[in-house]
Parts: C-alpha cells; sequence; structure tokens
C-alpha cells in the first residue's frame, strides 16, 4: 500500500469535501492595458499571453496562481511569488485558505479549462467572468494528503522535465543527422561517385513568377491568400481574397509547383500538392520545374540543402530591408542533379528523414507529446481519487537505446539511393599485416595456418578447409584471421601476381605468415575476393607497387584502393552469378578443355562487366 493509499484510509476514508474556488481563496484582477509594458521593466507582467512581459511597477507582492481571462490563451495558468503586475483581465488567486497552492494549480491545470469551456461567455472573443471562477468547486482533502499529491507530481514533472530536455537534445541531433545526409546527399561528395551529374541554371529546367504586388483586399472567405508566414502550412492561411481578384492572377499554383521563400526569409520551400485556388504575394516565387527533367521534391531539398543555400546566398541582397532576391536572380541558381530515378530516391529518403524529425505521429516528437500525456494522465488519476478511493496504478514504459554510426549509416543510405558508391578500402576495412612463421614451421596436426605462398598455387575466390598447421607456440607469433577476413599476399616476383588472394570462409580462426596482409571487413568476403581478382584492381595495384627483384605492395597502402560497393543484398546477388560461372570455368567434367578456356574468358568479361562501376570523375 503506498503512503498516499494509507493517509486516504487514515484521514479521509468517506470521500472528501468540496468548496468553492471564492471560499479558499481572494480573486481579483489586474489595472493595467497590455499596451503599459516594457522591453527591460523590472517586475513580471501578467497578461492574457502565455508568459509574462516585464513592467517597472508592481502591484502585487505575495504568493499567485494567475489566469488568462480571455483571448486564445484563456484559462492558462502561471504561477509566481513576489513582485508582479497584472493585465486588467488576468485574474490574481492569492491568501489560500484550506488548500496547499501549488495542490490547487494541480487542479486547475486538470479541470479550469474544461470547466471555463463549459461556462464561458460566448462572443467573438472567449472569456471568463469573476462569478464563473468564485463557484468553480476544488475537492479539499486534509493537507497531509494534498501535500503528498504535490510531491509525486511534482517529482514526476521534474523527471518529464528532464526527459523531454533529454529528448529534445535527441531530437536536435536527430535533425543535424538528418540535415549532414541531406547535404551529403546532394552535394554529391567524396562518399557519392556513382552514377552521372549534371548542372543547369534553374531558368534552363523551370519557369519561376512572382506573387501579386498589389496589397490584398482582405475577405471574410474566397481564395486562401499566402505569402512567407504560411510557407509551412500553405493550406492553413486564414486571410482570403475574393474570386474576383484572384482571376486577375495570371499564373495559378498547378500540382507539383513550388512554392520559394523570396523576402526576408530566403529560400524555404513549400510544394503544392493539392489541386485548389491559393492567391500568393510578391515575397513568394512561385517555380514550376519541368518534371521531365528535374523532380520537385529533389528540387526542394536542394534549393533548401548546404548548395542550394551557398547559391542563393550569392545572389540575395543583404543590405536591403528586409533581404530579398529578386525573381530574375532566382533563375540564375545554379542546380547540380543526377538522372531522374535518381532525384526520386533522394526527394523519398529524405522525406522520410524530415518525417522522422517532424511528424508529431512518429519519431521523438511523438515521445515527448507521449510524456507530457503520460504525465497528465498521472496527474488526472491523482486528482480524481476523491470519487473512488483510489489511485490508478503507475505504468511503465520501456526505453530503447539508440547506436547509430554516421559513417557506415552513409555509406548504406547513399547505396540505396545510388545503387553504388566508390569508397576507400579503409572506409569498410581495416588491414594487418601477418606474422612470422615460415614452411620450415609446418607440422602435420595443430593450429590451422595459410602461408601466402599458397596464394599463388593452391587457393582462389575462397576457401573453407586449412592445408597445413603449426605449432601453438608458432601460432603465438603469428597474427589470425577470422571467417570472412580476406588473407592476401602483398610479395611476388611479378606484379601480375601480387596482392593474389582468398575469403576465408573456414569455420576455424587460422594463423597466417608473413609477406601478407589481413584485410577484416564488413562486407561480403566473396564479393571483395572476386573483385580483388579484376582488371580493375590489377590497374590500381600496378600503381601502388614497388620493387625490382620483389613486387610489393604494402598493407598501408592498400587502405587507398577504391572499391565499388552496392549493397549486401546486390553484393551477394553478383556473387551468385560469379560461382556459377566459377563452378564452370573449374569443373573438367563440364566439357572439353577448349571450352573450359571459352568458358574462362567469359567468366572473366562478365565479371569485369559486373564489376564496372561507372565512376564520376571529378
Amino acid at each position: 500500500m503506498s503512503r498516499l493509499d494509507e493517509l486516504i484510509q487514515e484521514l479521509c476514508p468517506n470521500g472528501v469535501e468540496y468548496k468553492e474556488l471564492g471560499e479558499i481563496c481572494e480573486i481579483t484582477t489586474g489595472k493595467l492595458n497590455a499596451n503599459e509594458k516594457i522591453d527591460d521593466g523590472l517586475y513580471p507582467f501578467f497578461t492574457c499571453d502565455k508568459l509574462p512581459f516585464r513592467i517597472n511597477k508592481y502591484a502585487f507582492n505575495t504568493s499567485a496562481i494567475l489566469i488568462s481571462g480571455n483571448g486564445s490563451q484563456v484559462g492558462h495558468l502561471n504561477s509566481y511569488e513576489g513582485k508582479f503586475n497584472a493585465y486588467q483581465r488576468t485574474y490574481v488567486l492569492y491568501e489560500f485558505k484550506f488548500v496547499e497552492k501549488q495542490y490547487l494549480l494541480h487542479y486547475m491545470r486538470s479541470y479550469l479549462k474544461p470547466y471555463i469551456i463549459l461556462n464561458c461567455k460566448k462572443g467573438s472573443v472567449p472569456y471568463i467572468t469573476l462569478p464563473m471562477l468564485e463557484n468553480f468547486k476544488i475537492p479539499i482533502p486534509p493537507l497531509p494528503i494534498q501535500r503528498e499529491i504535490v510531491r509525486i507530481l511534482d517529482s514526476f514533472t521534474e523527471l518529464t522535465a528532464e526527459l523531454t530536455a533529454e529528448l529534445t537534445a535527441e531530437l536536435t541531433a536527430r535533425k543535424k543527422q538528418y540535415e549532414f545526409y541531406r547535404d551529403e546527399l546532394l552535394s554529391f561528395g567524396e562518399i557519392i561517385k556513382g552514377g552521372s551529374t549534371q548542372s543547369s541554371k534553374l531558368c534552363e529546367i523551370a519557369l519561376i513568377y512572382d506573387g501579386t504586388h498589389k496589397t490584398p483586399n482582405y475577405k471574410n472567405s474566397g481564395i486562401p491568400f499566402i505569402s512567407v508566414e504560411n510557407i509551412n502550412d500553405i493550406y492553413g492561411s486564414k486571410k482570403f481574397i475574393s474570386k474576383e481578384d484572384y482571376d486577375l492572377y495570371k499564373i495559378t499554383p498547378q500540382i507539383n509547383d513550388l512554392f520559394m521563400t523570396r523576402i526576408g526569409s530566403v529560400g524555404k520551400c513549400a510544394i503544392v500538392t493539392k489541386n485548389v485556388d491559393l492567391a500568393y504575394y510578391v515575397s513568394l516565387a512561385l517555380i514550376r520545374p519541368n518534371n521531365k527533367i528535374i523532380d520537385t521534391g529533389y528540387l526542394k531539398y536542394y534549393i533548401e540543402s548546404v548548395s542550394g543555400t551557398k547559391e542563393l546566398s550569392k545572389r540575395t541582397l543583404h543590405n536591403a530591408v528586409p533581404i530579398k532576391i529578386n525573381k530574375e536572380d532566382i533563375g540564375k541558381i545554379k542546380i547540380t542533379y543526377p538522372s531522374l530515378d535518381i532525384q526520386k530516391k533522394i526527394a523519398s529518403t529524405l522525406d522520410n528523414f524530415d518525417a522522422i524529425c517532424s511528424d508529431l505521429n512518429i519519431g521523438l516528437p511523438a515521445e515527448i507529446e507521449a510524456r507530457q500525456k503520460q504525465y497528465e494522465y498521472y496527474r488526472d488519476a491523482l486528482l480524481t481519487y476523491a470519487a473512488t478511493g483510489k489511485i490508478i496504478p503507475r505504468q511503465t514504459d520501456r526505453q530503447t537505446d539508440r547506436q547509430t554510426d554516421k559513417y557506415d549509416a552513409l555509406i548504406k543510405l547513399c547505396q540505396y539511393v545510388f545503387d553504388v558508391v566508390f569508397v576507400k578500402l579503409s572506409d569498410i576495412a581495416t588491414i594487418t599485416r601477418g606474422g612470422n612463421f615460415q614452411k620450415k614451421d609446418f607440422i602435420d596436426t595443430g593450429v590451422p595456418c595459410i602461408h601466402y605462398g599458397q596464394m599463388y598455387t593452391h587457393f582462389g575466390i575462397y576457401a573453407t578447409e586449412p592445408l597445413k598447421y603449426i605449432s601453438e607456440d608458432v601460432a603465438k607469433k603469428s597474427k589470425i584471421a577470422v571467417k570472412n577476413d580476406i588473407v592476401m599476399a602483398v610479395t611476388s616476383e611479378n606484379v601480375e601476381d601480387v596482392c593474389k588472394c582468398t575469403a576465408w570462409l573456414g569455420n576455424e580462426n587460422i594463423a597466417v605468415s608473413g609477406h601478407t596482409a589481413i584485410i577484416h571487413h564488413n562486407q561480403n568476403a566473396k564479393y571483395l575476393s572476386y573483385y580483388f581478382h579484376t582488371a580493375m584492381f590489377f590497374a590500381q595495384k600496378k600503381r601502388l607497387a614497388h620493387g625490382t627483384k620483389v613486387i610489393e605492395v604494402t598493407p598501408n597502402a592498400l587502405n587507398d584502393i577504391i572499391i565499388p560497393l552496392p549493397s549486401l543484398v546486390e553484393q551477394k546477388r553478383i556473387v551468385g552469378i560469379l560461382d556459377r560461372f566459377d563452378a564452370l570455368c573449374h569443373d573438367i567434367s563440364t566439357g572439353l578443355p577448349a571450352e573450359i578456356e571459352a568458358r574462362q574468358k567469359q567468366y572473366e568479361y562478365y565479371r569485369d562487366k559486373l564489376l564496372n562501376f561507372k565512376k564520376l570523375e571529378k
């Protein structure tokens, strides 16, 4: 049984008395007009807004609860202790009797707003009256119970505030992560070298218009009118113009058009997604992309990215008040874009990121909102005990730890968008040298091992069984490869054989000799091994090789090898094709040696074709 249950059973087992608000505190209002606020006043000045303003004189010096008496924030509560002043429509509650101020505040946060909505004087502006507040009834349990409820709710409020701060910080980090991915995708940086791009002036791939320069004649209804302030919700405007005025517009919005702010705030975009009439002001540009060349969603994200922002900034009139960009200069900004299919993939990917960051139905904002609802649930449960005599059991929830590796995630993201990315081997692998044992150390049984010489004579694309063994004492001086590592010989008498390798797919860890590199990676081992047997890799290793009698490519130099990297799913598909060719090439029982030789050439052709991804030149 909780402490609160014990107090209820002891002090009010049969329920509690209700008192009207006018019985338990003094209620008055401020005397000032809202326009008496100043910027740097000495004291808080409570009006009907959520947050207080400042003022240089005070009328109250007490512990009080303040209630907004009219307007959109009617019923909003503030608590203050000390010197302050108040607006003439702000109600001030003070000199509390029979009740803890904090208990009353919690109770009113739960039940006052519904009471006001039910009883307020209806009109164009909602407001409350003094008699209405005075008649508001409050359950008044004994003070020990009030204090216990306050203790519980204050503790939960503090925990909720701390967690909300943490979640808000994580949301900020998530948004920065989204911006990083967006800008990397749209700048076609170092990691993204697959496919090709081109650049055009915006006026070459889109038509650009601006809105009316005429001051609107607003109506109570009609055609919605939007400007810069509506860019985050172009369908939520509360301003209207007549149908007759709208008919004077030469250019009206169409689905897939793009609105862009051009005065005050430059470069914020919104896509037209509905076939409805929208009037727009000169502060907005209407951009109509040629959707055979440029995707509207891609264009929006590009304009809002670092690359687009830089282009806009070059042509923005920063000395103007407010700053602005001329319509003609918008058309001069350069837009870099890949194929239409990739544009749509980029836009779809960034839509998902944006939703995770912004949509209140998913992601962290929903978690923050859920925490607030959870607090309100507990608060209401505690405050309804008077009717039931019971407290609703407190529920728990689970938290999941989130760990992300930004670079690995970026690689996967770019693989999805561009099908293949070009990365350095060091981006996906760690490379170490082999050990020191020699052929004279071989024994019949012991620790399985691979000697670098076997790469030239016995092993191909992969190996699953060792050919030799060494003693445990010798193995201690060696280096160990694990399943899926690539074992590569890095010395040879000729450049053709240097860097011969195999993917170790055996279930045992295996000792590796000197003159080797052990490549520990996070990709498909056979895919990498196949690549290390291609003409494309040969061209790279030839540049890195050095020596005369003994040709060597150092393990450190291998870090700079460029690898074309499709997704793991695509790697597996390519490996399946090459495995089938490999089986045909090396199985003598499949036909005559001449046919086998032809198969070998066919295999090499398709191997190099499959692994020869197009690379974007800088």
